[in-house]
């Protein structure tokens, strides 16, 4: 296969999308592509078996390079965290057959110039999808916003946005173990349920069913809130200032509720800011990389008491992918959004 001409399905962008996300801005096209790998090239060819629908995605689909990542070009192959097997390497840190986790394209195969980004897992420690849930991007990003971010202490109260989501889970798992009052919010009962009778939060309410959230937070979380994860913005995060504890901390993970909106939902509150002393900081997981030692080992431990939980929703095939993405942004899956391309 390397190095002859092969058609292979690709993930493209077709229409921008500076407001409502459709299907039909992303197309599955069959394209003729070469395979192969240039003998001092370094790079790597690999077989993607599992690709990651995440929200920071959504903001390269806009042509609007407002965020730290670019935005996609009209006929790109659409890119993120992936899931492969090498298949030929000119790198001498891979070699055929290993399992890697990646940032790649939304394709059957790709080529990894220089082996850049391309870490190799153990298929032995977990199911490989996890490498883009719990032990990848997502779950990271939990550890670095409650450790490295919120810092917290025994006994305070955390209160966790869009909680059943890829990050949330495991938030609320970690927090258990921290030994604080965990409280989410959730879009349908299904989600309340999970996070009550299997992620082990305290206490989880349906936002959609709550008129009055400041009132919903003081009767959920009784003892105020000493530290927010923030995954939603908007209306949440105003009523979630207003039920704040004096040197209350707000770690931003992601604004979900605000893309698509021509008309942005502000903060209208900042004066608690000053009168309760609030902390608020923005983060990526990528700034703190040399803390993944540590968050793995952490997580080892957990899967080895069988102390972690972890809920997947996938996709069969590169056809369904713009359905899986739109589904994950809507919040109509639970758990972790991930295409299948192929099984080992």
């Amino acid at each position: 296969m390397p190095g002859k001409r092969v058609h292979m399905k690709q993930v493209k962008l077709k229409h921008y999308a500076p407001a409502v996300l459709k299907e039909t801005d992303m197309e599955v096209k069959s394209s003729e592509i070469t395979l192969e790998v240039e003998e001092g090239s370094q790079d790597v060819l690999v077989k993607n078996f599992y690709l990651s629908c995440d929200p920071y995605m959504r903001h390269r689909l806009t042509g609007l390079d407002y965020s730290h990542h670019p935005s996609f070009k009209i006929g790109q192959v659409l890119e993120g965290f992936g899931v492969s097997k090498v298949v030929e390497s000119a790198n001498p840190n891979f070699k055929p057959g290993d399992y890697v986790s990646s940032w790649t394209k939304w394709e059957e195969y790709s080529v990894i110039p220089k082996g850049e980004r391309l870490t190799i897992i153990d298929p032995s420690f977990a199911p490989l999808s996890y490498y883009l849930g719990a032990l990848g991007m997502p779950g990271f990003t939990a550890y670095v916003g409650i450790y490295e971010i919120l810092k917290p202490k025994k006994g305070e109260t955390i209160f966790v946005s869009a909680a059943s989501g890829a990050v949330g889970q495991m938030v609320g798992q970690l927090a258990r173990e921290a030994g604080l009052y965990v409280v989410g919010s959730a879009g349908s009962q299904e989600k309340i349920d999970l996070l009550r009778n299997k992620l082990g939060y305290d206490a989880a309410f349906n936002y959609k069913e709550e008129e009055d959230h400041v009132a919903a937070l003081k009767k959920y979380c009784p003892r105020g809130i000493d530290m927010y994860f923030e995954n939603v913005g908007g209306k949440t995060l105003d009523a979630v200032i207003d039920n704040m504890n004096p040197f209350g901390r707000i770690a931003v993970c992601g604004l979900i509720s605000q893309f698509g909106k021509e008309k942005k939902d502000g903060v209208s509150n900042l004066y608690k800011f000053i009168s309760a002393r609030i902390t608020m900081q923005g983060f990526l997981q990528s700034d703190h990389l040399h803390l993944m030692p540590k968050f793995m080992e952490l997580m080892a431990g957990y899967l080895k008491a069988n102390k972690l939980v972890y809920f997947e929703d996938f996709a069969d095939g590169l056809d369904n992918a713009p359905n899986a993405f739109c589904r994950m942004l809507s919040g109509s899956k639970i758990g972790k959004q991930i295409i299948t391309i192929a099984k080992d």
